[in-house]
């Protein structure tokens, strides 16, 4: 009967030399001859269905557990309607703020608009400032005066706002400020703002409108961009909600945040919707905020996006590393894996394994490369005509 030699890792070169004198090419080749060649090891009977369904009952058990100790809250939506209502005079401050183009969207810089409040660095770079506008958005227009001219059946708010448009800029601006300082007076008497007479002319009454939009849940639907069937775009209204984060360190949007513990000093993590488990493989990107320099940065977010980016490109490249590719043989963690195998053949694969030779006695060869069951180790000789073969190393 003719034999099929399968030694992958010790077949001689073409010059008759040892393994360590092989070309690469050659060794790959041996060791694919070895791969293609059939089991000849022994057997054992396998229940895939029964393995599969007690794992699958295992996995619904612990995520049905896990999610109820560690789910995120199920908490409603936040709107512009609830902060109008809960805060009016801090509500009609961050309007001004976007009205007179001081807000933190206004000076933000791209994606939204060429200013550079927002813009960062790293090593001098600005993706941010390389990418552009992509996404324009003027406060000013897109979150007070384009909704205020969509309300219909009020003549003295329709004509403040006709007034104020037609107004050079510097006439604005000093309407703003009047209004601004006047707003610092304010109070809230039985839900009504209540603010002193001052020369800021339209803007008293436009802003007054304005609360009572925000009040009524109707500015929540006119910064919602309708590009679609199915509303997805909640850019503006996340910015204008958001700029009472930086402008008012007691804002109704604060301390939302505060409670939910997801201030930038929390770590907190939550999912948008629904009581689902909330995002643990986020603590190593959060984590970079709490660790300096990043912690007090102005650039931490470009700073912990490249951070994030280095790390990746090294999880992807670890197949390629020297060294590091070469830690699953290195750390035995397989013989936990296949304890019951290397207790049966230990013995013969720890020789093979260091000599780089078949097996004595009928043994197994698993070579240098190829030391582990389950085709990960198994390189050998087997007679076809011998239906004793020694067994190789193999998935039980």
């Amino acid at each position: 009967m003719s034999e099929v030699h399968a030694l992958a890792d010790t077949a001689p070169g073409p010059d008759g030399g040892r393994p360590d004198e092989q070309s690469r090419r050659a060794r790959r080749r041996a060791r694919q001859q070895a791969e293609a060649a059939p089991w000849r090891g022994p057997h054992r009977r396998y229940d895939i269905l029964k393995e599969g369904t007690i794992a699958m009952v295992v996995v619904v058990i612990l995520v049905a557990v896990l999610a109820i100790l560690f789910s995120s809250p199920d908490v409603p939506a936040v709107t512009l309607q609830e902060w109008a209502s809960a805060q009016p005079i801090g509500f009609t401050q961050i309007a001004l703020s976007e009205l007179n183009g001081t807000s933190t969207s206004a000076t933000y810089g791209p994606p939204y608009n060429h200013g550079s409040g927002s813009v960062q660095y790293v090593y001098g770079v600005s993706i941010q400032r390389a990418v552009g506008v992509t996404d324009p958005i003027d406060p000013a227009k897109d979150f007070v005066l384009d909704p205020l001219g969509t309300v219909s059946g009020q003549p003295a708010l329709t004509a403040a706002l006709h007034s104020y448009e037609r107004a050079p800029e510097a006439t604005k601006m000093a309407w703003d400020t009047a209004y601004g300082r006047a707003l610092s007076k304010a109070t809230v008497v039985d839900t009504r703002m209540v603010v002193p007479p001052g020369n800021y002319g339209p803007v008293g009454t436009m802003l007054a409108g304005f609360l009572s939009m925000a009040r009524s849940g109707g500015l929540d639907a006119q910064l919602v961009a309708h590009a679609s069937f199915y509303t997805t775009n909640y850019t503006n209204p996340i910015l204008f909600l958001g700029d009472s984060a930086v402008a008012q360190p007691n804002s109704y949007w604060n301390k939302i945040v505060t409670a939910q513990k997801m201030q930038g000093t929390q770590w907190g993590m939550m999912n948008e919707t629904g009581s689902w488990p909330g995002q643990p493989w986020l603590w190593l990107y959060t984590m970079w905020y709490q660790v300096d320099p990043m912690r007090t940065s102005r650039n931490a977010d470009v700073e912990v996006i490249a951070i994030m980016t280095v790390l990746s490109l090294g999880l992807l490249l670890v197949p390629f590393l020297p060294g590091i590719r070469d830690l699953p043989r290195k750390v035995p963690v397989h013989r936990l894996v296949w304890k019951e195998y290397y207790r049966t053949y230990g013995a013969a694969s720890s020789s093979a394994s260091s000599s780089g030779g078949p097996v004595p006695a009928g043994g197994t060869s698993t070579g240098p490369d190829r030391t582990g069951p389950g085709g990960l180790g198994g390189s050998g000789s087997a007679d076809s005509g011998d239906s004793g073969a020694a067994p190789s190393p193999g998935a039980p």
